[in-house]
């Protein structure tokens, strides 16, 4: 960021903090003999009331196990939910290939 304000640095130190409150947590990996991929995704169209951007978000499953997950706004303003959906698909296909 080129030109950070007060609100930035709060923001940054709530998540010091909450890192630092949390170091002592991990992931739990099951084993199992299940070698199922899964993917979930689903989006949020024009959920920006500013930009007009949709959200999209996936989780990647691997048996019981969660692998990969994001969330964020899409690069693009969709015309339409299916548009934004479509392209929600395309980000997770990309994430699985």
């Amino acid at each position: 960021m080129h030109a950070p304000i007060e609100d930035h640095f709060r923001a940054l130190k709530r998540i010091l903090r909450y890192v630092k409150g949390t170091v002592h947590h991990g992931l739990q990996l099951h084993c199992t003999s299940s070698h199922e991929l899964l993917a979930y995704s689903d989006t949020d169209w024009a959920g920006c009331p500013d930009t007009q951007q949709s959200t999209s978000g996936y989780l990647i499953f691997f048996g019981p196990n969660l692998v990969s997950w994001c969330s964020k706004k899409q690069s693009t303003i969709s015309r339409s939910s299916a548009e934004a959906e479509y392209r929600s698909l395309a980000i997770t296909t990309a994430e699985v290939a």
